[in-house]
């Protein structure tokens, strides 16, 4: 590794960007990717290892080359800190995502209910400000309070976050949409919005509708098919 590739491995942890660093095996040649020009092959490999988050072995064009992924772990934010995301979130820090719970309201967001997490006291839409949703982030909003609840949202939509759902009755999701809509949402962004989110597992105890909740982050980012509710 020179050190110029070194420098950018360190420049892309340090802004929390995710990188594959290309190399080919016959000769040590490297590259930074997605960042650098290449072969529109070597460019997909890249990609698909990105996507995967793993790091592997790859033939292009009779050649061998290595794709070592660096990248941040995935983040999920908690909006509401209710009871089901006491059971939410250790699943999916389990999972390897780092969570951080998004709540005002300290008698709910407070160490004795959530210990060892990263929690934010700030209001929802000056959090998500702050914690900036990226394509490796998705965001749940649990709290049913729409003060609470739709500014997230409306910051989660105008956001790359691969994963955006919302706790409520399909009734209740219905006008969380038109909220959302006069806001300036189109129908297409709109439809990013998950809710009720959670596959239909049948859930009812809080631990089921965690269950039910990273189960559907877990299938989105994997590409995996989802039946219609």
């Amino acid at each position: 590794m020179t050190p110029d590739i070194l420098r950018a491995v360190l420049a892309a942890r340090t802004a929390g960007r995710a990188i594959v660093l290309a190399t080919r095996l016959a000769d040590g040649f490297q590259l930074i990717l997605p960042e650098s020009d290449a072969q529109q092959a070597v460019l997909d490999a890249a990609a698909i290892a990105l996507s995967r988050d793993e790091s592997t072995a790859v033939e292009l064009g009779g050649q061998a080359w290595f794709m070592q992924v660096y990248a941040p772990p995935y983040r999920l934010i908690v909006v509401g800190a209710v009871h089901i995301a006491q059971a939410l979130v250790p699943l999916a820090a389990a999972l390897g995502y780092a969570v951080t719970v998004v709540d005002p309201r300290r008698s709910f967001n407070s160490p004795e209910r959530f210990p060892g997490v990263v929690r934010a006291g700030a209001w929802p839409d000056e959090a998500m400000d702050e914690l900036k949703p990226d394509a490796r982030t998705a965001v749940v909003t649990l709290t049913h309070d729409p003060k609470l609840d739709d500014p997230a949202l409306d910051r989660a939509l105008r956001s790359p976050a691969f994963f955006i759902g919302s706790l409520g009755s399909r009734r209740t999701h219905a006008q969380r949409l038109e909220r959302l809509g006069a806001l300036g949402h189109s129908p297409a962004t709109l439809a990013r919005v998950r809710g009720p989110v959670g596959l239909a597992i049948g859930a009812v105890s809080a631990a089921e509708i965690a269950l039910s909740i990273v189960a559907e982050v877990v299938a989105v980012r994997r590409g995996a098919a989802i039946a219609a509710r």
